[in-house]
């Protein structure tokens, strides 16, 4: 009975937050720059406030004028001393808590400030607004009766400073607030171990016997722990453990190669709902049932910019504001944040398909690309050209890596893949002659360079190892938390570590 009383609590309190999310929806620009407004007036007395005069900052081209954009190496030192417990820097106060993702160079680590409003208007805001749309979508569900299998990181105390840096995970989990800890499993305490493969274990034995209705998580994470999880109960199916397990949250990649092994995992059909959430924000949710595209969210403390890509690298590049995006043109995002974040390039890039409301595709990163002879190979290709090639194959891809093969004097360059499969090609020849087409069908700057050769032959894939792609991450100490495998990369740093190790074993 408290079991139910407490599920119907805590549905209605989740519920209440559709409203908030529809008036954003409805009046999007003046949501921003009610926001911007804000964002200007609580950080006016900071360093960084004081130095571009934000005490007289009413309009939002006085902050394009003024405020240059940034990458995480021009703010590197200044959030060194905010780490090392320096007050009103960035933001007004103390930053206690750090985000460590990795770089996109040379494995080395950023570590972004998390504020407690950025926690709590931002992260935890959305996580509401995330539930509150499925209950919307969903009005018979019965996902508060039962429990929410999270998976996360860990986090280290900075020595000397009293600082922490760690997964974004760790950290949310840490500061959970008090409605999400009741239903949320494993433990604090578990849910926190560093140790990948000890934890995972432990997170098995807390909660195969509980009553899990949610997974939350990195879809990669979230398919490794469901296998070992059938091997632990002896069983087929993830329905015959838990019965009535109904959807699925997952981000930090796509679920595109993974979502053959998911739909063999369970014997009814579950719900797959993708969110956007970055170290640096919480930026988008799926607010509607299959679909692809994500809700951009407004009113989380994130004031938006976007750099057409082709402006990406120019010494002043245009930027635009939510209200100057156009559909279907790539952009990489810029953001302002509650967390003491101005103008900084997060480094993904996204695509407009809706403007009422905005939503938004994520379409790649501006540093995860190939773009070695100019075909501009993102992402979004990728994933697109190696499910239809799955499809047509009959093939299942596990993981996967990409990066050039440059041009000498002798042969022309192309494109080198490594392919984890789960279930590979009878031919791969064909599966690679596929993938090449729906690349050239998708990518016309592909098309372009692969015309008779000249500039880019056709790609060569190398059939991985199984394990190998976990073994790399092992190796480099990124097992767990919101670790991914690098998709693309636009030199060869990833996939020879990779190749490398594929010899010695």
């Amino acid at each position: 009975m408290i079991k139910y009383l407490s599920g119907y609590l805590t549905s209605s309190f989740i519920k209440r937050r559709i409203k908030n999310i529809e008036l954003f929806m409805r009046y999007p620009i003046e949501t921003q720059k009610k926001l911007f407004n804000q964002l200007i007036l609580f950080a006016k007395d900071t360093e960084f406030g004081k130095k571009y005069g934000f005490c007289d900052i009413k309009k939002y081209q006085q902050f394009s004028n003024r405020i240059p954009i940034c990458k995480y190496l021009d703010l590197k030192s200044t959030i060194e001393r905010a780490r090392k417990g320096e007050e009103n820097i960035l933001w007004p106060g103390k930053v206690k808590w750090f985000a460590r993702s990795s770089g996109t160079t040379n494995l080395k680590s950023k570590y972004i400030p998390v504020t407690n409003i950025s926690m709590n208007e931002c992260h935890y805001k959305a996580g509401k607004d995330m539930l509150s749309v499925y209950i919307h979508n969903h009005p018979k569900t019965k996902i508060f009766f039962g429990k929410a299998v999270r998976l996360g990181g860990s986090h280290e105390l900075y020595k000397n400073y009293n600082t922490f840096y760690g997964d974004l995970s760790s950290i949310l989990i840490k500061n959970t607030p008090f409605w999400a800890e009741k239903i949320c499993i494993p433990r604090k305490k578990t849910a926190l171990m560093g140790e990948w493969e000890t934890k995972l274990e432990k997170i098995i034995e807390e909660t195969g016997k509980k009553d899990v209705r949610i997974l939350l998580g990195v879809c990669s994470w979230l398919l490794i722990f469901l296998k070992q999880l059938l091997i632990k109960f002896d069983q087929k199916k993830i329905d015959k453990i838990w019965p009535n397990i109904e959807v699925i949250f997952h981000g930090g990649m796509s679920l595109k190669p993974y979502i053959i092994q998911y739909q063999k995992l369970f014997d009814k059909p579950i719900n797959y709902y993708d969110i956007y959430s970055a170290s640096e924000g919480f930026f988008a949710i799926q607010d509607q049932n299959n679909v692809e595209d994500l809700l951009l969210l407004l009113n989380h403390g994130i004031f938006y910019e976007f750099i057409p890509m082709e402006e990406i690298g120019k010494k002043n590049p245009k930027i635009f504001p939510i209200d100057k995006v156009e559909l279907n043109k790539n952009y990489a995002i810029v953001v302002s944040t509650n967390a003491g974040l101005w103008r900084y390039i997060v480094g993904d890039t996204v695509k407009f398909t809706s403007l009422s409301p905005y939503r938004i595709s994520i379409s790649g990163r501006t540093t995860h690309y190939i773009n070695s002879f100019g075909e501009e190979l993102i992402i979004e290709n990728a994933e697109k050209a190696l499910n239809i090639t799955c499809m047509k194959t009959k093939s299942i891809i596990h993981e996967y890596t990409a990066g050039p093969v440059y041009m000498n004097k002798k042969n022309s360059g192309f494109h080198e893949w490594i392919i984890e499969f789960k279930k590979p090609p009878q031919n791969l020849e064909k599966f690679r002659d596929i993938l090449d087409e729906e690349l050239k069908f998708l990518n016309s700057d592909y098309e372009i360079k692969r015309y008779k050769n000249l500039v880019l032959g056709p790609p060569i894939i190398h059939i991985a190892r199984n394990g190998i792609f976990y073994d790399w991450l092992k190796k480099n100490k990124k097992l767990g938390g919101q670790n991914k495998i690098p998709r693309l990369s636009n030199d060869r740093i990833y996939i020879d570590s990779i190749l490398e190790m594929e010899k010695k074993f």
